[in-house]
């Protein structure tokens, strides 16, 4: 029996694509592990967003190389790859920096791996060419039981690619142009996923609000009307997506927030800043009021959503009064949730050639403001759940013995004492208190296995 062990890094597209590849690996007769020491492949999925992920990489592949020499010394042979955006980026230059990796693949190139793995028998091999042909046509379907051992959420990608090209960004050099998935095949992948028990499905995409793709009626979709086939597959009680761009947040995707009862109330909708001369400079095309606005309709087509966002602080130019700016925004909008990083030069992209560069204790500084509002406005969102009674999809057991775990509609983990409910069971449940990091609850219902 071969042994795989994939070590996926960044976004939920690497999650994604990480499954994908056990699945192709799966039909080669490898089974997945969760430690390296016992693995016969090693594969880290990487990515290249920020300098200090590919570092972690490199860091990780000195590791390797050292358990790979002892595993040879036991006559147990190792074959090491790199696949997705660090490897799309630099492609020959992982080899050089470390010549125990046999295999670099780009995240296009993945399903190609059991005839690059025979090549790289014979020496190593670097591909990051963009194929001719679209990857998802070659993907086998992941076995029924794969897909249970998952849990009963579920990844799809839909779209993948940039065409916005904001300066700080590398997604359009290492994932390509923007590119949608035909809808047939992404109801095909839901429909098997349903009926493996996945309850909850998120869409992802670089972008994936611009979502357009070749409908069975001979015209192009958009992401809403794909959501409104996705609500029909029996089975699929919770639809999400991210990322999203604020520029494709159009009308019938703000009324489908109000009319479609499987889309949940919360919407990740980067806005990267709140300084209009910054957002220029980061080529937003979009500013700080129109930002407000649009969160102002999204919030009167469904007052109850929750919305969280990215933030960049420190991109190149950004003085006191631009950060300042953040923070208003932040302060208007209180977000339930964010992500926030300092800027981070990545290699050809604008933002890198950029002379006005901010020294790294005031970005440390302002990250920490930042971090600190957004932690202030997070806990008030929920400890506003206390008291409430709100349907909890039930995904795993808990910390403790007599514990299970799942998540709000607003995707807070949520804890309950319950021997009378399991994992799949929709269930409404009172929030009682918010930890620091999770809601605790009591079940006011019997339990129930969704249609």
């Amino acid at each position: 029996m071969k042994k795989v062990h994939i070590k996926s890094y960044g976004c939920q597209m690497n999650v994604y694509d990480g499954q994908r590849m056990a699945d192709v690996l799966g039909q080669e007769g490898y089974v997945e592990t969760a430690t390296p020491d016992d693995a016969d492949l090693i594969l880290l999925n990487t990515c290249h967003i920020r300098e200090r992920a590919a570092h972690k990489v490199y860091t990780e592949l000195g590791k390797l190389r050292d358990l790979k020499r002892e595993r040879k010394a036991d006559g147990r042979e190792t074959t090491l790859v790199v696949a997705g955006c660090v490897a799309q980026a630099e492609g020959a230059e992982i080899q050089r920096r470390q010549p125990a990796v046999d295999l670099v693949i780009g995240p296009q190139t993945y399903h190609r791996l059991p005839e690059l793995l025979a090549q790289a028998k014979s020496g190593r091999i670097v591909d990051t060419d963009l194929p001719p042909e679209d990857k998802f046509d070659h993907l086998p379907a992941p076995k029924l039981a794969a897909i249970v051992a998952r849990g009963v959420s579920a990844f799809v990608t839909v779209q993948e690619g940039c065409d916005k090209f904001c300066a700080f960004c590398v997604v359009p050099y290492t994932r390509g142009a923007e590119f949608s998935r035909p809808v047939a095949q992404v109801i095909a992948e839901v429909e098997r996923l349903a009926q493996a028990g996945v309850q909850d499905v998120s869409l992802l995409g670089q972008n994936v609000n611009a979502y357009h793709g070749d409908g069975p009626d001979g015209r192009v979709w958009t992401l809403a009307r794909l959501m409104r086939r996705i609500a029909e597959v029996p089975g699929v009680a919770r639809i999400r997506y991210t990322t999203s761009h604020p520029r494709d947040m159009d009308e019938d995707l703000i009324a489908l927030h109000r009319e479609l009862p499987q889309a949940m109330p919360f919407l990740h909708l980067p806005v990267q800043a709140g300084s209009d001369r910054i957002l220029a400079a980061m080529n937003r095309k979009h500013t700080g009021d129109e930002y407000r606005r649009l969160i102002d309709k999204i919030r009167a087509a469904r007052p109850d959503i929750a919305l969280s966002s990215d933030f960049i602080v420190g991109f190149p130019g950004e003085s006191d009064a631009d950060f300042e700016e953040t923070l208003r925004l932040i302060a208007d909008v209180r977000f339930a949730s964010a992500y926030s990083f300092k800027y981070s030069p990545r290699p050809g992209t604008p933002a890198a050639e950029l002379s006005e560069q901010v020294p790294p204790t005031v970005m440390d500084e302002r990250l920490y403001r930042l971090q600190t509002l957004v932690e202030q406005h997070r806990q008030e969102f929920n400890h506003a759940m206390v008291g409430r009674t709100v349907e909890i999809l039930i995904e795993r057991n808990g910390r403790h013995s007599g514990q299970l775990a799942g998540k709000t509609p607003y995707m807070q983990a949520v804890q309950i004492e319950s021997a009378a409910h399991r994992i799949g069971d929709r269930v409404m449940v009172q929030i009682e208190r918010a930890g620091s990091n999770s809601l605790f609850g009591r079940a006011v219902e019997q339990p129930g296995l969704a249609a």
